[in-house]
């Protein structure tokens, strides 16, 4: 069940765009993520570590992400709520784990895409993350207020974000107009 962010409970709000030189119809976001190849995943950040496609009990798809966020190594369970060409939007409950120990953290993760024109897209990479009430313990049980946990988990969480997002909308990119992942990627704008 879905925790609803709100200012008692909210850690993060990232989104960061990018231009993919392709066309909207050629598109599609749900094949990126459901077929990505780990190495593929592996590149698009200097704190990926590794990436896996699994389903839940019911059948549903799952994207298994393990990353670094800042200095929490965080393992994601992104079951997918709705999947499409030009749109992905994924839930977890992630573990974090940092020196002070181990919790977890809702992640609402969504993808999309939009038409700029016939040759060219926008790709939106979008990260949410909640506390949830074994967080809200972790860090009352560590002396961290909320408002130190919510500034240095946006930091973390934006830094990563405007790295892998670029990376992300060229390899969605690659796959559209190639139908490959591993092609070389072109001179890219941080």
């Amino acid at each position: 069940m879905e925790i609803v962010q709100t200012p008692e409970n909210a850690l993060s709000a990232s989104i960061v765009s990018a231009i993919m030189n392709a066309p909207i119809e050629k598109i599609n976001i749900a094949d990126w993520l459901l077929n990505l190849p780990d190495a593929e995943y592996q590149r698009c950040s200097v704190n990926h570590i590794a990436a896996g496609i699994t389903s839940n009990f019911e059948g549903i798809p799952m994207s298994i992400n393990v990353e670094y966020v800042g200095t929490a190594l965080v393992v994601q369970h992104y079951i997918f709520d709705e999947y499409r060409a030009d749109y992905c939007r994924m839930l977890s409950i992630s573990d974090t784990i940092t020196a002070s120990g181990r919790s977890k953290v809702q992640v609402l993760w969504e993808l999309k895409a939009e038409r700029i024109d016939d040759k060219t897209s926008k790709f939106t990479n979008t990260i949410h993350a909640t506390a949830t009430p074994e967080f809200l313990n972790f860090i009352k049980e560590n002396g961290i207020s909320l408002a130190e946990a919510a500034k240095a988990r946006q930091e973390a969480s934006d830094t990563h974000n405007h790295e892998e997002t670029p990376l992300f909308a060229k390899s969605i990119e690659n796959k559209a107009l190639f139908g490959k992942y591993n092609l070389p990627f072109q001179q890219i704008r941080l």
